[in-house]
């Protein structure tokens, strides 16, 4: 899947979590951060902490590789 804001990458991260049969709340209790945090980067908020989504995006089994264009 192609990321292109932030809204994609909530979207990805909200798919992988539901084939999971996870729930938000398993994930926070899991991982230490809040449901608020979880709901907020599942939605696409621009302001969510890159170390946290990043950990949260590993902890789902799931790699984001970054690429030149062109």
């Amino acid at each position: 899947m192609k990321i292109t804001d932030t809204s994609s990458l909530g979207k990805a991260i909200r798919q992988r979590r539901k084939e999971l049969n996870y729930t938000q709340a398993y994930l926070a209790e899991f991982t230490g951060f809040s449901t608020s945090f979880i709901s907020d980067l599942e939605r696409g908020k621009a302001t969510a902490e890159i170390g946290k989504s990043l950990f949260l995006i590993q902890m789902l089994g799931m790699d984001l590789c970054l690429e030149k264009r062109g």
